[in-house]
């Protein structure tokens, strides 16, 4: 899992399993963020759409912007003013695609997830490198 900021830069990585559903990740990557502020918003997907999540996030000061399942059975809480930074989010698929330019990031030739963690924030390094 990745944060980037709104230039698209990494703000906060976290490595985990495939099984976990993204939802319960989303506290862990902010835990493990690389700067010591927290971020007002996060932009995320359809698999972000959850009432908890929203509620505990916003205990943390932080606004997450997710446009709504088709499938929802509860009321909406978003309108339309607050999804359209949703069309923002292509910059984190941008991070994500600087990401994978590393050959070694997406063949994964590491066995243990704490090398392959490391090489990612060395990409990520080498990225914030370029703009500083």
């Amino acid at each position: 899992m990745a944060i980037a900021n709104s230039a698209g830069l990494p703000v906060a990585l976290h490595l985990a399993s495939a099984s976990p559903h993204e939802v319960t990740l989303v506290e862990d990557t902010l835990e493990d963020r690389l700067l010591e502020e927290v971020p007002q918003k996060l932009i995320g997907d359809k698999a972000y759409d959850s009432d908890p999540l929203d509620e505990r996030l916003k205990a943390q000061g932080v606004e997450m912007i997710a446009p709504h399942r088709s499938n929802r059975k509860k009321p909406k809480t978003q309108d339309g003013r607050a999804l359209r930074r949703y069309k923002r989010r292509w910059k984190v698929e941008r991070l994500l695609a600087w990401l994978f330019n590393f050959r070694r990031l997406v063949v994964r030739y590491e066995y243990h997830s704490e090398n392959f963690l490391a090489f990612v924030m060395l990409g990520c390094i080498k990225i914030l490198l370029r703009y500083f």
